[in-house]
């Protein structure tokens, strides 16, 4: 089941990407995300309040809200970094760097979690961190890196915190029902979002957003509700060396969607990183 709830997370997450680089376009990133991250929090209250999981808010131990809370920090960090990113680059290039995460998943879930070290796993993390690197290891115009370049760090700073959360995540799971944890790790990404906006002022484009932007905006927010309810249960049954490798496998669905709908350029380098990145995850299924 846990296998099924990471692919439908993989989906979700896929759309996120392709949603939000349309519904940023022209919108402080800060800014969007606090606007989707509004979106996410309102999904999370109804299932919570749907499955009669709210009046157990006051039975988790203060341990495990601790962790809820610390990965709720660690998601609003990659969020910003990610989307941040992505309004200054390609969704093709930008997506594959932030779903390596997963590598550091890996080696954080050996180190933090105890998990078992499977050859097979560091198999296929060692491929996708080799697609990763093809994808960002050559620039068409320069080879140092420029200003231009600036959003490879801030997509790199996404996957670090990224893959933190799922670390944090697991931990503040235990004995906590991971509808009701997704709800208040929003509420923590919520109120940090938020805060920055109104720190930067921001807050004061909310009325200049087309109505486009806001309908693309919202789509990516149900999109990334549906992703992170679907993600944060198969990891509160599954084990995180195995649900992080399939959820990221939207990368591979997001590359193809960025060709198809958004035009990008389909370079050789961009190919080859993806179908490297493909191998590794499928001998991470399997």
């Amino acid at each position: 089941m846990s296998i099924i709830l990471a692919l439908l997370a993989a989906v979700f997450a896929s759309l996120t990407s392709i949603l939000a680089k349309i519904g940023i376009e022209k919108v402080n990133s800060n800014l969007a995300t606090a606007i989707r991250t509004v979106v996410v929090m309102i999904m999370a209250f109804l299932v919570v309040l749907l499955t009669g999981q709210l009046t157990s808010i006051s039975s988790i131990s203060g341990n495990a809200l601790l962790f809820i809370i610390l990965s709720g920090i660690a998601t609003g960090l990659s969020w910003l970094f990610f989307f941040k990113a992505l309004a200054m680059g390609d969704v093709s290039k930008v997506v594959p760097i932030d779903k390596s995460s997963v590598v550091l998943t890996i080696v954080l879930s050996v180190l933090v979690l105890g998990e078992p070290l499977d050859p097979v796993v560091m198999s296929g993390g060692a491929i996708i961190a080799i697609g990763t690197f093809i994808l960002i290891g050559k620039n068409e115009e320069k080879k140092r890196f420029t200003g231009s370049q600036i959003y490879i760090l801030y997509a790199i700073l996404g996957a670090i915190f990224a893959a933190l959360t799922s670390i944090l995540a697991k931990i503040g799971l235990e004995d906590v029902d991971s509808n009701l944890a997704t709800f208040l790790r929003t509420v923590v990404i919520l109120v940090f979002a938020w805060a920055i906006v109104f720190f930067q002022g921001t807050y004061k484009e909310v009325t200049s957003i087309s109505r486009k932007g806001y309908t693309f905006l919202i789509l990516s927010g149900v999109a990334t509700g549906l992703s992170w309810l679907c993600y944060f249960a198969a990891l509160a049954i599954g084990k995180v060396s195995e649900v992080a490798p399939i959820d990221k496998f939207s990368v591979v669905i997001t590359l193809v969607l960025s060709f198809l709908l958004l035009k990008e350029k389909a370079t050789k380098h961009v190919i080859i990183g993806g179908i490297v990145i493909t191998i590794g995850t499928f001998i991470l299924l399997f």
